[in-house]
């Protein structure tokens, strides 16, 4: 059985610009969920993009779904793939990634493995997955699901959330969290900068953090 639902609002493009420039470790340090399973990785890890998730469920060695979701993706749109807990089977290789790259998807997180590295790597296609596999998944007409919410590497993303993806991991935000989180971290982003220089200019870290305050506080105690 196939189910197809709408297409998601997508994230104003607007944002989807000032996201791109986030650095999802910089998130890290005052966000505990959202995030993807480490060992979900990128692909091409100098690549940081962002977009809309548009999900899909693909169970077992069936990729009708995946092929179908080629013809009706977006530009800017961010596809989640949800294997249903199936590590041995590669549903994403060379065809779609040059399907999906000329339909201008921002990227894609698989949470099984992918195929054809090089052909990904050739057209620069930002994905993420769990590692390459040769054995591939078949068109079978079967099942699966477009635009319901998933679950790819203990997150939950349902269509419509907000995706940052860099070489530290994949983020999943709300569409009512992404502008907070994204102006949050675009300060500390720019805060750390100064930190930089003022390194640079001879100051220690431990004194502009605390850290040399806590230590020296300690021990006077214990004295």
């Amino acid at each position: 059985m196939f189910e197809v639902r709408d297409m998601p609002a997508q994230i104003d493009p607007k944002l989807v610009a000032r996201m791109e420039k986030v650095e999802t470790a910089t998130v890290g340090h005052f966000l505990h969920s959202g995030f993807i399973d480490r060992e979900i990785r990128a692909v091409l890890p100098e690549k940081r993009v962002a977009g809309t998730a548009v999900t899909i469920r693909l169970p077992h060695a069936d990729s009708t779904i995946l092929h179908y979701l080629t013809k009706i993706v977006r530009p800017g749109d961010f596809v989640v793939v949800d294997r249903c807990g199936d590590t041995r089977h590669a549903c994403w290789g060379g065809v779609v990634t040059h399907a999906m790259k000329i339909a201008g998807i921002a990227g894609a997180v698989i949470d099984g493995p992918a195929t054809d590295f090089s052909e990904i790597r050739k057209v620069e296609m930002p994905m993420w997955c769990r590692g390459p596999s040769p054995i591939t998944t078949k068109i079978l007409g079967l099942e699966g699901a477009i635009n319901v919410p998933v679950t790819v590497g203990g997150q939950v993303v349902s269509p419509g959330d907000a995706i940052i993806a860099d070489e530290s991991g994949v983020l999943v935000l709300s569409p009512r969290q992404a502008e907070w989180a994204t102006e949050k971290a675009l300060g500390m982003q720019e805060a750390e900068i100064k930190l930089l220089e003022r390194l640079r200019g001879g100051e220690y870290l431990p004194d502009i953090s605390g850290a040399t305050k806590l230590v020296d506080d300690e021990k006077r105690r214990v004295a």
